[in-house]
C-alpha cells in the first residue's frame, strides 16, 4: 500500500530548515515548540531516516535531511499553487505585521486597505510596539515582517527611506521657548536619548513633562502646548506641527525606516504586502496607478 506524507509535517520541516531552529519555526507557524517537534518526529518515523541532527546546540540537517528538503519544498509549492489557483480570492490566512508606534501614520492604513481589497480573506494582525521589542520578537519568529526605526540597520534589514528627527509641538505653540524645555516621551522611545544628547550638547536644560507608554497621552500633552515631542519628519499627526525654531533648538540626527521580512514569509500574500510597504515608504505613499496584488494573482 502506498504511503502518504503529511503536508503539515513537511511545512514544519521546511520552516525549521529555513529558520535554523524549532523556536523560530514554531513562532512563525503559530504552533508550540512541542507540536513542531512531534511533527518532525512522526515525519522521521514515517520515512525511517533521521532528517535533523540534534547532537549540537542548534538544529542541523542530516545528509538525508538535505536530500529530502528539495522534495519537501516541491511538494509544498505544488500544494500551495493548486490552492491559490483553485480558490483565487478565497485565499485566506493571517500575516502578523509589526510597526513602531510613531510610523503607523500616514501609510499603514492605506497599505492595509489596498491589501484587503486584493486579499479579502487574509487577516493582517497589526502589532504596534517599539523597535527594540519588535526586533526581539521578530528574532523569535513571532512576525512575518516588521518595520523599525533605527540609526543604521541590523542584519537582514532592507532600508526603505531615511528621515530626519524633528521637534514637534502644538500648532502655533510656544512651549518650545521655555526653559527648562519640557519633553513628552515614551518610556522606551529610541528618539528620547538622541534629543537629550542634542539638548545637553547645546547646554539647554530640560525636564520630562510626561512619560507614558501611550502615544495618545503624549500627543494630548503636546497638543495642549505643555510639552514638545520628537518624531520623524512627516509622521506627526495633523493636529501637531514641526517647530520652526530657527536655531533655538538643536539639530537632530536622521533615522532609517527598515523592513525585515522573515525567510519563512515567501507566500504570494506576504510578498504582496511587503511590496506595498516598500512602495509606500520609499515613494511617500501608494499611487492609484500602482499594480495591485490581485492583478499579479490573475496574471500568474
Amino acid at each position: 500500500m502506498p504511503r502518504n506524507l503529511d503536508l503539515t509535517a513537511l511545512r514544519s520541516f521546511v520552516a525549521v530548515a529555513d529558520s535554523g531552529g524549532v523556536t523560530r519555526a514554531a513562532g512563525f507557524l503559530n504552533l508550540t515548540q512541542s507540536a513542531v517537534s512531534m511533527q518532525l518526529k512522526r515525519l522521521e518515523e514515517s520515512l525511517g531516516v533521521a532528517l535533523l541532527d540534534r547532537s549540537g546546540r542548534g538544529v542541523a540537517l542530516t545528509t538525508s535531511g538535505e536530500q529530502f528538503l528539495s522534495y519537501a519544498r516541491r511538494m509544498l509549492t505544488i500544494n500551495d499553487e493548486a490552492i491559490d489557483r483553485m480558490t483565487a480570492h478565497d485565499y485566506g490566512g493571517e500575516i502578523t505585521l509589526g510597526v513602531p508606534h510613531d510610523i503607523v501614520y500616514p501609510h499603514i492604513p492605506d497599505i492595509l486597505k489596498r491589501f484587503n481589497a486584493a486579499f479579502p480573506r487574509m487577516r493582517v494582525n497589526l502589532v504596534s510596539s517599539f523597535s527594540r521589542q519588535l526586533l526581539h520578537q521578530f528574532a523569535r519568529g513571532q512576525f512575518a515582517m516588521i518595520l523599525t526605526t533605527e540609526r543604521g540597520h541590523g542584519d537582514g534589514a532592507e532600508v526603505l527611506t531615511e528621515k530626519p528627527l524633528s521637534w514637534i509641538g502644538a500648532q502655533g505653540g510656544a512651549c518650545w521657548r521655555q526653559r527648562p524645555l519640557r519633553l513628552g516621551s515614551g518610556r522606551q522611545c529610541l528618539f528620547r536619548s538622541a534629543g537629550v544628547r542634542a539638548l545637553e550638547a547645546c547646554l539647554i536644560s530640560w525636564e520630562l513633562a510626561v512619560e507614558s507608554e501611550s502615544d495618545r497621552t503624549i500627543e494630548a500633552t503636546v497638543r495642549a502646548d505643555l510639552a514638545v515631542a520628537l518624531m520623524l519628519e512627516g509622521t506627526e499627526p495633523p493636529f501637531l506641527e514641526r517647530i520652526e525654531h530657527n536655531g533655538g533648538l538643536p539639530e537632530l540626527p536622521s533615522y532609517s525606516i527598515n523592513l525585515y521580512v522573515s525567510e519563512l514569509a515567501h507566500g504570494r500574500a506576504e510578498t504582496a504586502l511587503a511590496d506595498l510597504v516598500r512602495e509606500a515608504y520609499r515613494t511617500g505613499g501608494l499611487t492609484s496607478s500602482s499594480p495591485r496584488p490581485s492583478q499579479s494573482i490573475s496574471a500568474a
